[in-house]
């Protein structure tokens, strides 16, 4: 089938956050949902469920698991069993969940910046320090490539570090870690014992051929200690349905992450449950599109900045649909996304929520119709 993301779709006026927060005049390029249409098996499956007209409480779907299962089989060699999948209503209450649930209050969480803003404040939320290492960045030209410094990251732990929080891929800075980086960072957790949250929100949106490896696929023992959390929310654009799971191959950690979240965190709502099912059985197809597209998008994007604005450095993102570009140069200050809204009526996201180390510094969301890009 073809599939045409230059399709315009009207999304103001529809209480879209991320078109209804700023004034009509201004281009929304920042919260990370998309552009598009949802695949038509999502809209088809949440149809028929709507036309029951019955919404009481449902259950999970078994199947979904069955899926789930075989989906890390296929895409990564990685064999999980359907009890070590538990169900969220997102992945920032994920986030929050995991960070009450590892430790205690005053216990330390590992944290590589800049980073997307919930590995930041869930630790606080749940009255845990955040210990900050800064990824490593090369310039080429106006392109920059980001790395895990390891002196830098064993450095920043701390007698009272219990848990590392890790974005594979990362967001903003767009990184497909390899394998061989994934076993580093592994390593320093096994040196002193800590406990991994592998947020994999973003591992469906490879870019350009780049290749997703699952932190717990690493090695048994590495699973033994990871808390992988994954969703269909950004691949499939259904992220208002609410609907996530862990991967948690440790039984007792598994047992503690439950009980945490017990009473406090709400079931995946039914219509959640029935798009995330839709999306992993029929999609398949539509994804690899939009990975076409998004590729597209992203090097469109990079070459208009190099041929037009010399000024700014960007990131080339192996994955996402996000651009992370420095400003340092461009002459606007250190709030450089206060200006763009102001001036060029432009919305993105600034450096505060998603750093705490780089200056000046923006996330462009990509994921649109080559027109508004």
């Amino acid at each position: 089938m073809n599939y045409d993301f230059d399709q315009p779709v009207q999304r103001r006026g529809t209480d879209s956050a991320k078109w209804s927060y700023f004034d009509p005049d201004v281009l929304p390029l920042w919260v990370a949902d998309m552009d598009f249409h949802s695949p038509q098996p999502i809209i088809d499956a949440l149809q028929a469920r709507v036309a029951q007209g019955v919404f009481g409480y449902g259950m999970e779907s078994k199947m979904l698991r069955e899926v789930l299962v075989e989906r890390m089989q296929r895409l990564y060699g990685w064999t999980i069993v359907p009890e070590d999948i538990v169900y969220l209503p997102g992945l920032v209450s994920g986030l929050n969940v995991i960070s009450r649930a590892i430790g205690e209050p005053g216990d330390g969480a590992l944290v590589n910046t800049p980073v997307y803003g919930p590995f930041l404040s869930a630790p606080v939320n749940q009255q845990r320090e955040v210990q900050v290492a800064p990824l490593a960045v090369t310039r080429e030209g106006q392109r920059m490539h980001y790395t895990v410094d390891l002196a830098v990251t064993e450095a920043a732990v701390r007698p009272n570090t219990k848990l590392f929080i890790l974005c594979n891929p990362h967001n903003p800075v767009g990184r497909a870690w390899t394998r061989n980086e994934l076993q580093d960072m592994a390593a320093i957790c096994e040196h002193h014992d800590l406990i991994i949250c592998s947020d994999e929100i973003h591992c469906d949106l490879m870019l350009d051929g780049a290749h997703h490896v699952p932190m717990a696929s690493i090695a048994p023992e590495v699973a033994e200690r990871t808390i992988t959390l994954m969703a269909p929310s950004k691949t499939f654009n259904v992220p208002g349905l609410g609907a996530s799971f862990a991967i948690i191959q440790n039984k007792q950690l598994r047992k503690t992450v439950e009980s945490t979240a017990s009473g406090i965190v709400p079931h995946v709502n039914i219509l959640g449950m029935t798009a995330a099912e839709a999306a992993y059985t029929h999609c398949n197809e539509w994804l690899l599109a939009l990975r076409a597209y998004l590729t597209a998008n992203r090097d469109f994007a990079v070459r208009f900045i190099e041929e037009h604005l010399p000024q700014v450095k960007t990131t080339v993102p192996e994955a996402t649909y996000l651009l992370w570009l420095d400003l340092n140069n461009a002459g606007l200050g250190n709030t450089p996304a206060d200006i763009l809204h102001k001036q060029a009526r432009l919305a993105v996201n600034e450096a505060p929520g998603l750093a705490r180390v780089a200056k000046a510094s923006v996330r462009l969301n990509f994921g649109t119709s080559r027109e508004t890009l």
